[in-house]
């Protein structure tokens, strides 16, 4: 591609990654304003026969037209310096006006004193001139040195720094993002076979293929392309609604790897390994975000396998930051650390029903670990449990006192893992914790997961018919991803089942889908159940959800997971619409 398209790339890439390094305009107009207002008083005070009594002596007040006229100046310098081209030829103009002034009073009020001020005038042009000049050159040469501070020189992408600088900075605002790491696939034995150039030829033909996508913006989504070293790519993509935007986006740059690549009349076919994480849910750091990304990269070439885009999953991490996790987690029991954030549950027509319980941690930086990362490390350590019960607690106290206050009728919907209701004190826990936290028991609802009644279906009935009798509620999570049974269903005293995010997302983009999800809801209505689906994001999810009669929505549609504080507000705020 030209050098000019490179420059709108380059220039995106600089605005991504910049800000505040020039002035403001308030900053130019003040500065303006002040200069015109010394030319003003100059004026007037140079052509005045008064005298000012200052400390019992008298003071001609034309002298206090060169305190005036020397502000003006410095004023002048100031927008040459700092202020480009504007500056300049505000300046200029400035300056020339004041010479037929200063000619018209020497001619009609006999100032000679003010003769030098024409020379002066004079001098401060050439001297603003000379500076706009000098400035323009450094300015050019700082435009060139940027430009290769920022450009890989091979491809013409953003390079590793530009990259760096822009995941840097959409960590710190917590901007919504995905971060894909690519690795161009046997890339080695290119270079072997043809030869080094040809591998250059090669990837220079990748990266105008891709920035073409980048620039045309044919995605939908605002997509970043660098080219960090080697065979090895990365691409940021944001300003998506739903999974099914990114992954499309995904899906375009890979099939621009599909067309051969000719080189010295060779035809060269080549593919891409595509490992990619959300953030900042999944990773919110700079170093997890690209450490997770790869992993999911390297987990492709791993298996050879021939799909070539990856989710990151916290199973790739490797054993030594799984130690690492496994430590602040237990940090952070100790400290009595597990945060809850509660996610909002509205009826259909956006009536609020209750909240879920989510558990959260905070790094040693104050970020947020995301639960796709420590709650498998969690399991696996046989700490889940624990994390439970202080969510639990916590959640139950704090909605107990947003019902006094509210008066709402809202129901706390607390998740438990497998290994935390087979304890054999489970059920007294949560008497315990329902009687401490002044709660109803009409107010919570216990959410298991199908993989529950695989482990052990006499003893979880027995449990789960025993919490039903104390009046609480009971819901199957993410209903549809395990071993579906009807002949349970109908054995648990269930009064919710939650349809999976999985399901939600694939709806309206496959019609089997959309049937599936109607075909849950139908079933559950059949059964007695209410039905509730998780993870709706967008409008049309949302109007497919209340033609097949779905009965309550939770999703970033209506609220993502909020401190107690903001959960709080929203509270009083739907209990003032009662």
């Amino acid at each position: 591609m030209n050098r000019s398209k490179d420059n709108r790339v380059i220039e995106r890439t600089i605005d991504d990654i910049s800000s505040g390094r020039k002035l403001p305009d308030f900053a130019f107009f003040f500065v303006l304003f002040l200069c015109i207002l010394a030319n003003i008083i100059t004026s007037a005070t140079a052509n005045t026969n008064f005298n000012m009594l200052i400390g019992g002596v008298e003071i001609p007040v034309y002298v206090f037209a060169g305190v005036f006229s020397s502000v003006s100046n410095i004023c002048i310098i100031f927008m040459a310096v700092l202020f480009g081209k504007k500056g300049y030829y505000s300046s200029l103009t400035i300056l020339l006006i004041q010479i037929p002034f200063i000619l018209i009073g020497v001619v009609k009020h006999q100032a000679i004193n003010s003769i030098p001020g024409i020379f002066g005038n004079i001098l401060a042009i050439i001297a603003i001139t000379c500076i706009y000049k000098y400035n323009q050159k450094v300015d050019r040469f700082q435009s060139e040195i940027q430009y290769q501070a920022v450009t890989d020189q091979l491809t013409g992408l953003p390079n590793s720094y530009a990259a760096t600088k822009l995941l840097k900075d959409l960590i710190s605002h917590n901007t919504e993002f995905v971060n894909v790491t690519i690795n161009i696939n046997r890339f080695k034995n290119l270079n072997e076979t043809l030869g080094f150039i040809a591998g250059n030829e090669a990837l220079k033909e990748v990266a105008s293929r891709w920035k073409e996508i980048c620039e045309s913006g044919s995605t939908g989504t605002l997509d970043f392309v660098a080219h960090l070293s080697g065979d090895e790519f990365a691409l940021i993509i944001r300003n998506y609604s739903t999974e099914e935007d990114y992954y499309n986006t995904l899906k375009q740059y890979e099939n621009a790897m599909n067309k051969k690549i000719t080189i010295d009349g060779c035809d060269i076919y080549l593919t891409a390994s595509f490992g990619y994480v959300l953030c900042p849910a999944e990773a919110n750091t700079l170093d997890t975000v690209c450490t997770y990304s790869t992993a999911a990269m390297h987990e492709i070439k791993r298996k050879n396998s021939s799909n070539h885009i990856l989710h990151f999953t916290p199973d790739l991490i490797e054993g030594d930051e799984k130690v690492e996790m496994e430590t602040k987690i237990r940090k952070a029991l100790e400290n009595d650390a597990i945060l809850f954030y509660l996610q909002p549950q509205f009826s259909i027509d956006h009536k609020l029903h209750g909240f879920e319980a989510l558990a959260r941690i905070k790094d040693s930086d104050g970020k947020m670990i995301s639960p796709a990362v420590f709650i498998p490390v969690a399991e696996r350590a046989g700490l889940v449990d624990k994390i439970d019960v202080m969510i639990f607690k916590k959640s139950a106290k704090f909605i107990g006192e947003l019902i006094k206050k509210t008066g709402l009728d809202i129901t706390l919907s607390i998740n438990v893992s497998v290994k935390h209701l087979m304890k054999n004190d489970f059920v007294d826990e949560v008497q315990n914790i329902i009687k401490e936290a002044g709660l109803k028991p009409e107010n919570l609802e216990i959410e298991i997961t199908e993989s529950v009644m695989i482990e052990s279906m006499d003893r979880t009935l027995r449990c789960v018919k025993e919490i039903e009798s104390m009046g609480i509620r009971i819901a199957i999570d993410d209903f549809g991803t395990g071993y579906s049974s009807l002949s349970y269903l109908h054995n648990l005293p269930v009064h919710m089942i939650k349809i999976d995010k999985s399901f939600i997302d694939a709806m309206n983009s496959s019609e089997s889908s959309k049937k599936y999800v109607a075909a849950i809801i139908s079933i559950g209505h059949i059964l007695g159940f209410d039905v509730i689906s998780e993870g709706v994001e967008g409008d049309a999810q949302l109007d497919t959800l209340r033609e097949i009669g779905c009965d309550y929505i939770q999703g970033y549609i209506w609220g993502k997971p909020l401190d107690p504080e903001k959960a709080m507000e929203l509270a009083v705020e739907c209990s003032k619409d009662k």
